[in-house]
């Protein structure tokens, strides 16, 4: 008779897989849905679901709490992939969940990733939805006001799942270590602080959790009794880097960038430093950085101190020059000089403001005084008549009218104080008192 082995039999399904929770009592982390009295709870208890999304990075249970729901409300459950299904088949298992549903049955269709699909695949479940054929549930790790439809999106309730705590974590990694669902049925040695290491190095993902684990396990040094031990070495060797949540393309990409430019803004060059790094560390092209770097010497330093932007452009061409890791000193210079320059957003307020009154008048014609008269037609149309050449003015300036009638005395341009844009308002202030001293009627 063949011996069987660890790897044999059902146990050669994934530990995850194994180990996914079947019920709501089971279910680790999302207290905040899911906790006693909890909107989320209730309606699956009640037997009350409606077309959801489910909203949250990976490995956090999203299919695992589909599942859930359809054995807690007595449905068909449908596993729907948007990466592998087109038109055709979704419009094949909405006419089988119309069959069931003339049958007094309701069927959930799961769509993991549903962001993947585009428009015409998205409309494809809306009739079914609005008559009650299905119930969908979607997930998602992409922001769904971004990536799915409005007009399905109007007919879901988005609940957003968040990543697990390390706490979470833990517990699922003991859990995992004696349910004899899992390796329980094994004599294994490992060390609170190795499991609490583990967890950390998950980063809120239950799947990389339990998967790591099992990886740390089988790697493990064996006894003559058939017990494991896992040792820091040997979970070193299996964990050569921690794992960072980011997506270059995902809504996480726009919040590490959103995090460094509000540190910046805030002169605050430690918070700065760290969001660089996450982004860096995690793959992001120094130059995207780079990019947004000079963006914000204009944006949010601007005149008051305009080396910014040649800092920032020169950190760019450094970056463009020597690549990675060698740039990531440039960035931090740029980062570190920007976060404590002084601030002014005088100039990015001034382009939006002219911004809008230039889409609302795009047709209001330029001032005659200032435009060029190539041709004799248009001198004789008084095109350019009663220009002045202010380089040949002793101050340097005329009163001439430059801004179309319409807006005639709107200002834009309104230099904040700070840094060298102190000197900046001063000299605006004394140019215009004289203007208004000099006007001549143009």
């Amino acid at each position: 008779m063949e011996q069987l082995s660890f790897f044999d039999s059902n146990v050669m399904e994934p530990l995850a897989a194994r180990l996914r929770p079947r019920t709501l009592e089971e279910f680790v982390g999302q207290e905040h849905l899911l906790g006693k009295g909890k909107v989320l709870r209730r309606l699956i208890e009640s037997d009350q679901i409606s077309s959801l999304i489910f909203w949250g990075p990976p490995g956090v249970g999203k299919t695992t709490l589909a599942r859930i729901i359809a054995n807690c409300t007595k449905s068909a459950f449908i596993d729907f992939s948007a990466v592998t299904s087109g038109i055709k088949e979704i419009r094949e298992v909405m006419q089988q969940a119309d069959a069931n549903r003339r049958f007094g049955e309701r069927t959930i269709v799961f769509v993991d990733e549903i962001h993947r699909f585009n428009k015409a695949q998205q409309d494809a479940f809306l009739p079914f939805v609005e008559k009650g054929s299905i119930v969908l549930i979607g997930a998602t790790t992409e922001n769904p006001s971004f990536e799915i439809n409005s007009a399905l999106l109007s007919r879901c309730k988005v609940f957003v799942l968040q990543a697990l705590s390390t706490e979470a974590l833990t517990g699922l990694l003991k859990r995992a270590l004696t349910d004899p669902r899992g390796l329980g049925g094994q004599t294994i040695h490992m060390d609170e602080e190795l499991i609490r290491a583990l967890a950390v190095y998950a980063n809120g993902d239950a799947r990389s959790a339990i998967s790591t684990l099992e990886m740390v396990v089988l790697n493990g040094e064996m006894d003559e009794k058939g017990g494991v031990y896992v040792t820091k070495e040997t979970l070193s060797q299996c964990i050569s880097k921690r794992s960072l949540l980011y997506d270059k393309k995902g809504e996480e990409h726009y919040n590490l960038i959103s995090a460094l430019h509000k540190s910046m803004r805030n002169s605050d060059p430690d918070a700065a430093v760290y969001w660089l790094a996450r982004m860096l560390e995690a793959g992001e092209d120094p130059l995207y950085v780079a990019r947004r770097v000079i963006r914000f010497a204009s944006e949010d330093v601007g005149l008051a101190d305009p080396q910014a932007l040649t800092l920032a452009v020169a950190a760019y061409q450094a970056c463009h020059f020597i690549g990675m890791p060698e740039c990531t000193v440039n960035l931090t210079e740029a980062v570190v000089y920007l976060s404590m320059a002084p601030k002014s957003n005088a100039c990015d307020v001034a382009y939006m403001e002219a911004k809008a009154d230039a889409q609302e008048q795009l047709s209001e014609p330029v001032p005659l005084v200032i435009r060029n008269a190539p041709t004799g037609l248009m001198a004789e149309l008084h095109y350019g008549e009663g220009y002045e050449y202010a380089h040949d003015t002793k101050e340097k300036l005329t009163a001439m009218q430059c801004l179309p009638d319409s807006l005639l005395g709107r200002a834009y341009y309104r230099p904040a104080g700070k840094g060298q844009e102190a000197a900046l308002k001063e000299r605006l202030q004394e140019i215009k008192e004289w203007k208004e001293l000099h006007k001549k009627g143009f």
